[in-house]
């Protein structure tokens, strides 16, 4: 899959400029076993292979890693385009900028040759120390002023645009004196970066913070959109929580309808990180993506479930937590 290594033309969208691969997954090792044994052994017939157009990586997962799974997503690549997507560049952050991270990052780049290249708007940690969480910023000039510095910086180290993604949120600053959609409008005129609409956390953070998740969306820079992401969160009854651990809701498939429509054939990935189920099943939800493009309204709305009399509400943490948790849980094995 050739890369984009600098920014289209100023009269081509960035949305033109990269390509539209179809309908993707998240490539992880629960499901390794399941991709050797079926699609990717060459031997199946091609009608065999799952309906899956290419696969994501959490990009810190391959960073320095040179086992089993560097083999697995040589092995990956070679069949599908690839996307890496970051969870550690702390874009928002007042410590300087991770040269050794991003260093490292580039080299994964250099060997993956993803189609591109994304991480989030927001900040990750403060004195050296990663709270493995995806924080929020104030939207500010100020905050603004940053950002726009440090995404060029970050662009002109690895040559190519940088995929940023809106944030599932849960608090708001009082110190803000623009919204999210016009942070992010701004952000992407100022840098030419592009965007990856996660259409979960425009549904999770819009109940949490209650404006209108559909004006959100039209309010976007359609232009710079290059990806779009859907998931399954957790309803805690007064607030929604980003868990990815569960089927796409009804009222975000009714939000990916609205996005797609304004671009259509947008490059799509179904996030699924905490009970991961088996890889056919990720599939059959990915396929709902398919249906819901050919005007059909796939899934169950998502209500409030409280706990059974005398039952405590089961903790709920978000998934970069939860997924740093499996992996180290998974190393110490």
């Amino acid at each position: 899959m050739n890369s984009i290594v600098s920014g289209p033309a100023p009269d081509v969208a960035l949305a033109d400029a990269l390509p539209r691969l179809g309908f993707g997954v998240g490539l992880r090792n629960c499901h390794y076993e399941w991709l050797l044994k079926n699609d990717l052994d060459l031997t199946h017939e091609p009608s065999q292979s799952p309906q899956v157009d290419w696969f994501e990586i959490i990009s810190e997962n391959f960073m320095d890693n040179h086992g089993f799974a560097r083999y697995m997503l040589d092995r990956v690549r070679e069949r599908y385009p690839v996307v890496m997507h970051g969870v550690s560049l702390s874009i928002g952050s007042s410590d300087p900028l991770n040269r050794e991270y991003i260093d490292g990052l580039k080299v994964l780049i250099d060997h993956v040759k993803p189609a591109w290249i994304s991480d989030h708007i927001c900040w990750t940690g403060i004195a050296g120390v990663n709270t493995h969480d995806l924080l929020p910023l104030p939207y500010t000039e100020a905050s603004l002023r940053h950002v726009v510095q440090r995404v060029n910086e970050v662009q002109d180290i690895l040559q190519r645009p940088l995929i940023l993604e809106n944030p599932s949120t849960y608090l708001q600053f009082k110190s803000s004196d623009m919204s999210e959609w016009q942070f992010i409008n701004a952000l992407c005129e100022e840098t030419g970066c592009g965007l990856l609409l996660d259409v979960n956390n425009v549904f999770v953070s819009a109940f949490n913070h209650g404006y209108d998740p559909e004006h959100y969306i039209r309010s976007l820079p359609h232009d710079r959109i290059v990806q779009m992401h859907l998931a399954g969160p957790t309803h805690c009854g007064s607030h929604m929580i980003d868990t990815h651990d569960t089927e796409v809701p009804r009222q975000v498939w009714k939000l990916y309808q609205l996005a797609q429509s304004l671009v259509p054939d947008c490059s799509t990935l179904l996030e699924w990180d905490a009970n991961i189920p088996a890889f056919p099943v990720l599939v059959d939800e990915l396929n709902k993506a398919r249906q819901a493009l050919s005007g059909e309204l796939p899934g169950t709305d998502l209500e409030y479930q409280p706990p059974a009399s005398g039952q405590a509400a089961p903790t709920v943490v978000s998934t970069p937590i939860h997924h740093n948790l499996q992996v180290e849980y998974a190393e110490s094995d």
